[in-house]
């Protein structure tokens, strides 16, 4: 690095850079996105990587398909862009669990994000598994990566400066020999205990360009000013309004913080879907679960379609920059159609083929089932005589009550109380659908684990005697076969096909739908809720073929969605509580 300037090959170098995760966007559109990213003026992509997304169990490290990292970075170099790669190993990020694996908490030992041993040896692990991606293509070798990311707002949390010295020596020790840089919130307090001498500091923000760089120049005194996120919109969660910025107002920013001379990371160029169930929560005394959609409000949308505020924001690198002649094609309106749903089943009659029963004489979490994602069932027998009350001590997020198959109430994290009131004397089987809506990303509930917390009571008595399971509701294999026409209520499946001349990109519509999941083509295209402001899901186009395509919806509420639509464009509402 020289002064005031990034160099490359001797020479000062501007990074004018765009945030594109691979693990929220198909791997089959990944060139797409990445060459937008160039005709938009950008020289490099950023992105971060996903821990828990490759190493789903411990000695496991996936990267096949869409955790390919080692293929979209090869894509991020032939479309002639260089590369920032930020491996965490905590990434916020909106992601579930900030991008920390579950099963690492299983010992309630490890600390998070500290220099505790057992937390240091697992991340250990993790850069040497990632190490055989990074290592060869980086800058210095021919390959794309320019800089490597420690941590990530480290001073929005935390001030252990041996976590932070162990980091850079672990990434130094695989290999990783690109500068390292840092990022925080250009306030005093968290650019000193984010980061450490010999590690270039960084700042976040998304408005009042040159006082946040003068903030960030009286702790990086020398070298270059980067904003490595600068925020261009907003994310989503369920229950709120839908985040938008303005596109002038952010490419005035913009212009401001380039003529400044700065180096920028456009945060985010094309934020992609938190697809299956890999959406993260905030918890700042309220949680708050993201919704399935990253769009962000972003230059390139959901559906990788150029905005106003990619014009906007082309327009105003091409005054500091060059940026090429050629310009990204918008793609056509997707089709409109519906869907019958003509087949289904109940939940609770296939939940033995979606998980293993275990007695237990209380309920466990979903993490002591080795269920890190999705759905947990909890089932015991119950009886009781006159007036009854069930109450849980705690529920992650949100369980679903039901005695003999029959809804009777949802306890959930955000309600007051966890109380219900039972119809006057009964007996019979009382199970807990719990779902997890997305483990926290941010703050110090990182790492919590998730389903039933604490006891069950009927009454002043506890209940014993249980049989659980993490449901694998992705196991559609096992679905398949029990579907069957008819009226079905509950929790429930319900299926029905559609025939495409074309695979295209296609908006399914959820208006009037209640709580669940969908999949199409055994894909998981994510969560829906009546809750907002989210109304409809984004459908790639390589997960569709031509000819006849299967449509799978898990609708958790006690009504099925019967006849389903798919939409020309993308819906959105309005929802406050």
């Amino acid at each position: 690095m020289g002064e005031e300037d990034f160099l490359l090959d001797g020479e000062p170098f501007r990074i004018i850079s765009g945030a594109l995760h691979y693990f929220r966007v198909h791997p089959e559109l990944w060139a797409d996105r990445i060459r937008k990213a160039r005709l938009m003026g950008l020289n490099t992509i950023e992105t971060y990587v996903a821990w828990n997304a490759h190493a789903p169990a411990r000695g496991v490290f996936d990267t096949e398909g869409g955790l390919d990292l080692g293929r979209f970075l090869d894509l991020v170099a032939a479309e002639g862009m260089h590369a920032i790669v930020r491996p965490g190993p905590y990434i916020c990020a909106e992601w579930t669990n900030g991008g920390l694996p579950a099963w690492l908490f299983a010992d309630p030992a490890v600390g998070v994000r500290s220099s505790e041993e057992r937390y240091l040896g697992a991340i250990a692990e993790y850069l040497e598994q990632l190490a055989p991606i990074l290592v060869p293509r980086q800058i210095d070798r021919g390959g794309p990566i320019i800089l490597v990311q420690i941590e990530n707002e480290y001073g929005a949390y935390g001030s252990d400066r041996r976590y932070l010295e162990r980091l850079v020596a672990l990434n130094r020790a695989v290999g990783l020999s690109v500068p390292f840089t840092t990022v925080d919130q250009p306030t005093p307090e968290m650019l000193e205990a984010g980061s450490l001498p010999g590690l270039h500091k960084t700042a976040s923000f998304g408005s009042r360009s040159l006082e946040r760089l003068a903030t960030l120049r009286a702790h990086q005194p020398s070298g270059p000013l980067m904003c490595a996120e600068f925020w261009d919109g907003w994310f989503d969660h369920w229950g709120a309004h839908h985040h938008t910025t303005d596109a002038a107002a952010t490419a005035h920013d913009l212009d401001e913080l380039l003529a400044a001379g700065a180096s920028v990371n456009i945060y985010m160029f094309h934020g992609g879907t938190n697809f299956g169930f890999t959406n993260g929560a905030n918890d700042k005394g309220v949680y708050q679960p993201l919704v399935t959609s990253y769009d962000y409000d972003a230059p390139l949308d959901e559906a990788g379609d150029p905005t106003e505020k990619y014009w906007a924001l082309r327009e105003v690198i091409a005054k500091h920059a060059p940026v090429p002649e050629e310009r990204p094609v918008a793609g056509g309106a997707a089709p409109a159609f519906e869907v019958s749903l003509e087949l289904g089943v109940p939940l609770l009659e296939v939940a033995e083929e979606l998980g293993e029963f275990a007695p237990f004489e209380a309920p466990p979490t979903m993490d002591e089932l080795g269920r890190f994602d999705g759905f947990a069932l909890y089932r015991t027998e119950v009886e009781w005589a006159g007036p009854a009350v069930l109450h849980v001590a705690e529920v992650r997020d949100r369980a679903q009550v039901l005695l003999d198959g029959d809804p009777v109430g949802v306890f959930a994290r955000t309600h007051r109380t966890h109380a219900l009131a039972l119809p006057r004397d009964g007996r019979g089987t009382l199970d807990l659908l719990v779902e997890d809506q997305g483990r926290v990303n941010y703050g110090p509930r990182i790492g919590e684990p998730k389903g039933i917390v604490g006891e069950v009571r009927l009454g002043e008595e506890p209940l014993r005697r249980w049989r659980a399971a993490g449901l694998d509701v992705d196991r559609l294999d096992a679905v398949r076969p029990r579907l069957r026409a008819g009226a079905i209520a509950g929790p429930s499946y319900h299926a029905g096909s559609f025939e495409l001349e074309e695979p295209v990109d296609l908006h399914l519509g959820t208006e009037g739908w209640g709580k669940g999941v969908v999949w199409v083509n055994g894909f998981n295209l994510g969560r829906y809720w009546s809750a907002g402001p989210q109304r409809s899901l984004y459908v790639p186009a390589p997960v569709l073929r031509r000819g006849e395509n299967e449509l799978v919806v898990l609708e958790l509420t006690a009504a099925p969605c019967g006849v389903v639509r798919f939409l020309a464009a993308p819906e959105l509402g309005h929802t406050d509580f």
